[in-house]
């Protein structure tokens, strides 16, 4: 068993990433926030994420945690575990038994127009989502060289 305040986060997230990439099972000791009973799960880690980090008006960088996510064997469902909580693990040889529950969100796209090129410009245009409304906020002008790179 190893203890999270023994040790440095590095070697932590090292030990986890290392369970998740050959796909054993891994016990935690994990601290719910709010509460004073620490509970023991064995997890199946699917992935290691970060969560997004928010600077507050006095310039303070709040959150940027790293989140845990995996399957829990005593529920057998899809659980979030941020690292902040746990307190031990151990890392077991047993491989996964848990099958992860398929991706809901991924939506099929339509299939691009071939017979009109305008079409397919605005099929590009629309597939990303972020450059689609995108507008320069000065115009810009082809003989205007203070923008090149």
């Amino acid at each position: 068993m190893r203890h999270t305040n023994r040790q440095t986060r590095t070697k932590t997230l090292a030990d986890l990433y290392r369970a998740a990439d050959k796909q054993v099972a891994v016990t935690i000791t994990y601290l719910k926030p709010g509460e004073t009973e620490p509970t023991v799960r064995t997890i199946e880690i699917m992935d290691l994420r970060t969560t997004a980090a928010k600077v507050t008006k006095t310039g303070e960088i709040r959150g940027g945690g790293i989140v845990i996510i995996a399957m829990c064997r005593l529920r057998q469902a899809r659980r979030e575990f941020h690292l902040a909580g746990v307190l031990a693990y151990t890392v077991h040889r047993m491989a996964y038994v848990l099958t992860p529950p398929a991706n809901t969100t991924y939506e099929p796209t339509t299939p691009a127009p071939t017979d009109d090129a305008d079409a397919f410009f605005f099929y590009e245009l629309a597939r990303d989502k972020d450059d689609a409304d995108y507008r320069p906020r000065v115009p810009l002008t082809q003989t205007d060289t203070g923008l090149a790179a």
